[in-house]
């Protein structure tokens, strides 16, 4: 959520500085909302699952997991609260318009990537061995 709240303050400054490169859609408030709105439940629903199950939703100490979450949405994507913030943040370049934001969002997908979401699948697979590599390869890392 750190790393999501800098690149939305990066891509408003970035809005902010090139105006110029702004555009405007009809409908644009409305998608940049519901982009929004399905990013936010994306997180709501995979931070559900995980207090059910009684396991760490913090991305900081994945060696803390007790469970391993594989149904509902976890069925879907291995990272449904990364897809979500993901979305989130379409929705804010959608509502801020400047084609730019596209780049910080694929640098912000490529750096949880490498810095986190590979970092934390190593830790899983250590912690729930067999079970974690057979859900790695049922389930897509994001959809």
């Amino acid at each position: 959520p750190i790393l999501g709240a800098i690149a939305a303050l990066l891509m408003w400054g970035i809005a902010a500085l090139a105006p110029g490169l702004s555009f405007a859609l009809a409908g644009q408030s409305v998608l940049a909302a519901a982009l929004a709105a399905v990013g936010v439940a994306i997180d709501l629903t995979a931070i559900t699952a995980f207090a059910r199950a009684h396991t760490t939703i913090t991305p900081l100490n994945p060696q803390n997991a007790r469970h391993l979450v594989v149904s509902g949405i976890y069925g879907l994507t291995r990272n449904p609260m990364y897809l979500g913030l993901v979305v989130l943040l379409c929705g804010w370049a959608v509502w801020l318009g400047n084609p730019l934001n596209v780049g910080v969002l694929a640098g912000f997908v490529a750096y949880l990537v490498r810095f986190q979401i590979r970092p934390e699948e190593a830790i899983l697979t250590e912690v729930f061995g067999e079970p974690y590599r057979a859900y790695m390869r049922r389930v897509r890392r994001w959809i």
